[in-house]
Formats: structure tokens, sequence, C-alpha cells
């Protein structure tokens, strides 16, 4: 048998139907086993973060320190007293009424410190048992500079903390206004190593310590109307 001149066509199949339904088969059972795996929402797990607590808005973070207070640490009162002999009042006042803060004077005495530095500060010192601070400030005023006072004249307190032989001890200073009587400067306490008559119109200059500037402040701006008061009482500085 002769071959036809025109053999017949075999017919191509359509294959991009049949690969689209067999893909959006597999999309199915992907999906189908996607939402098998997944739990719903409300049995999803959390993830395991540590939630920070909400602090007002006020919170400060409490002060720590490195060093720690002995609660069984012994503590211990002192009280001092001392102050400063002011000489030179009535005299600073002139005719007008006004006062010359530097013609009034005030006694001062110089301590060495561990680095050789002199230290000037007024006089004080431990206050006896039954005894009133006014007799202290007497006592110590004359046992460290030479000079009889007699004090008329509250100035001010000062109290600190410090730690001396394994004691706590919380120290209260008086400190007065003494008006001179009768003396000479002298550094005869082997505590002191200098004493001094200083104008008060330089005395915070010349103190070391900021409590004690503070009642010399308070002492300079006292000191016009306490001179008007001597001079009107007739009280001559002895000389």
């Amino acid at each position: 048998m002769a071959d036809s001149p025109n053999p017949p066509k075999r017919r191509r199949r359509r294959r991009g139907s049949s690969h689209a339904q067999k893909g959006e088969q597999k999309q199915s059972q992907k999906q189908q086993q996607k939402h098998q795996k997944q739990p719903p929402k409300s049995q999803k797990q959390q993830p395991n973060k540590r939630r920070r607590k909400q602090r007002p808005q006020n919170y400060r973070k409490p002060h720590t320190s490195q060093y720690t207070t002995d609660h069984k640490m012994e503590t211990r009162d002192e009280t001092s007293a001392g102050g400063l002999v002011v000489s030179g009042m009535a005299e600073a006042v002139a005719a007008d009424g006004s006062v010359d803060l530097s013609r009034i004077y005030v006694a001062l005495i110089g301590r060495l410190d561990r680095r050789g530095r002199l230290l000037w500060s007024m006089p004080k010192g431990h206050v006896e048992p039954g005894e009133h601070q006014w007799d202290t400030a007497r006592r110590e005023v004359w046992e460290e500079t030479g000079i009889y006072g007699e004090p008329f004249e509250d100035l001010g307190l000062i109290d600190y903390w410090f730690v001396s032989d394994g004691v706590r001890i919380h120290k209260t200073v008086h400190h007065n206004l003494l008006r001179y009587v009768d003396g000479v400067l002298n550094d005869e306490d082997p505590e002191v190593t200098e004493v001094a008559w200083v104008p008060v119109s330089e005395l915070m200059e010349h103190l070391a310590y900021a409590d004690e500037r503070k009642l010399a402040r308070i002492a300079f701006d006292k000191m016009p109307a306490l001179a008007r008061a001597e001079k009107r009482a007739g009280r001559i500085t002895p000389r």
C-alpha cells in the first residue's frame, strides 16, 4: 500500500488546563495542611518574653552605695561650746550712727592640719556634765586664746557625725558672741598653733570651715545693731 501524501495530524494534548488543575489541587492541599497544623488564635502560644513592670512616673531607683552602715556600731553624743570674743564694738560707731566693721575685732585660733596648713577657727571645747554652755564658752575661750570674755548673744549651732576608735559620734557645738573683758592673746594651749585678732570685715575670709563661715555671716549681719546697743549702754571696751 502506497504511503498517503498527507498523513493525518496527531492531535496535540492541551496540557495547560490539567496542569493548572493539579497546581490548584496541590495549593489547596498545602493550605489545608497549614490550617491543620496551626492552632486557632486563641490557642496560639505567646512568645516567652519578660514583661517590664509599669513604674509610676515619679519612681526613683533607690540609691545603692558600696559602703554599708554597721547598725551594731556604738553611737555617742558629744556637746561643745565656744564662740567669738568681740572687742571695740562701741568705738566703731560713728557720730551719725554708722558702724565701721574694720574697727571691731574677734579672736581666732589657728591649728596645723596633717598637711601642715594653718587653719583658722573659732575657739571651743567640751561641755562638762552639768555645765551651762555659756560657762563652757567662757572657760574654753580663755584656755585657747588667753582672753576673758562674757557671753551676751547666741550665734548658732553646728552639728555633725564622725567616727573615732570604732564609735559613731554625733557632735553638737554651741557658738556664742562674748564681750571682751580682759586678757592678752597667747598660744600657751598645746593644741593651738597661733592666735590672732581679726577684723570682723575680714572674718569670713579667714575661717577654714564652711559651717563656721555661715555663722560668721550671721555675726557680720548682727554686728552693726549690737555695736550701736553697746554705744547706747556706754560700754567702752577695756584697753
